[in-house]
């Protein structure tokens, strides 16, 4: 039987401990979870990258070893990020983004996936992956979209400041307000979802404000939604691009646009997948 890797505990999150050689392989067909729940439908698991080498090590280490494929978007990286990943998953499978913005990363890397379910996953080392089999049990319980929360009991974050707390919680409330919601967290990154959401849904923005605009059409579409308790972690690496005021008024934008119902026409990204290195192989 498949077991979990081993999450990342809080005296796993330094440099020293980062897996060294150590290489992830996926389950076959029949995926057994837990001792108790086994699955069918295949996952597929997105991770928008762009100069996140140093971060890769502490993502895949907490990825389950039952999940079908991780799709890895590489934003034209410069540094290691593709080669780090092939290391760490010789099966991953790398496209190339042709856009910019973490909405068109994750319409890129929704298209290449194979799989019945898609796990959003930031490379930060921000998330633990060993949450996945939470948002995985919603979804074969019926719901269709399973959204992540650092404030739902159970929750939590060590990466926000208390302006983007206060942001978030005012932003969460006029989308409750304005279209009937319940959520509690509204600008968060962990998230999965049937992949026959995507056409309820039809995603058409490049930058950070595609969590809202996904949260915002599952309501609007009539999808059952079901929020998973989550810990976000602080980035590990590197800078994070977030910029609380430019980011919050792209957020506002997107929720008053919806909510004059006007709608973009939808992207349809086609992946590129980057060519397979010598010691890699791209599935």
């Amino acid at each position: 039987m498949s077991s979990f890797l081993r999450p990342a505990a809080d005296e796993d999150r330094t440099p020293e401990s980062a897996p060294s050689g150590r290489t992830l392989e996926f389950a076959g067909h029949y995926r057994p979870v837990t001792e108790q729940f086994a699955i069918a439908p295949p996952v597929s698991v997105v991770i928008p990258a762009m100069n996140e080498a140093e971060n890769l090590p502490y993502v895949f280490k907490t990825l389950p070893a039952w999940i079908h494929e991780v799709v890895l978007v590489d934003g034209n990286s410069t540094d290691d990020t593709v080669k780090v990943a092939r290391e760490l998953c010789p099966s991953v499978k790398v496209v190339e983004q042709r856009g910019k913005g973490k909405g068109d990363a994750l319409i890129t890397g929704f298209a290449a996936c194979t799989g019945e379910i898609i796990v959003m996953v930031d490379a930060d080392g921000s998330a633990d992956g060993s949450e996945i089999v939470s948002y995985v049990s919603a979804l074969v319980g019926g719901a269709d979209f399973a959204k992540g929360s650092r404030f739902a009991n159970g929750g939590g974050t060590d990466d926000m400041t208390v302006i983007r707390k206060l942001g978030n919680r005012v932003l969460c409330s006029l989308v409750n307000h304005k279209f009937g919601a319940r959520y509690t967290d509204l600008c968060y990154g962990y998230n999965a979802f049937w992949k026959r959401v995507l056409d309820d849904i039809a995603l058409d923005c490049a930058g950070f404000e595609v969590e809202t605009l996904m949260n915002i059409r599952v309501v609007k579409a009539g999808l059952r939604v079901q929020e998973i308790p989550s810990h976000e972690f602080v980035r590990i690496h590197g800078t994070s691009n977030l910029r609380a005021v430019r980011d919050g008024l792209r957020v506002l934008k997107v929720i008053l646009r919806e909510r004059g119902g006007r709608r973009r026409r939808p992207v349809h990204r086609q992946p590129a997948l980057a060519p397979a290195a010598s010691s890699g192989e791209v599935s």
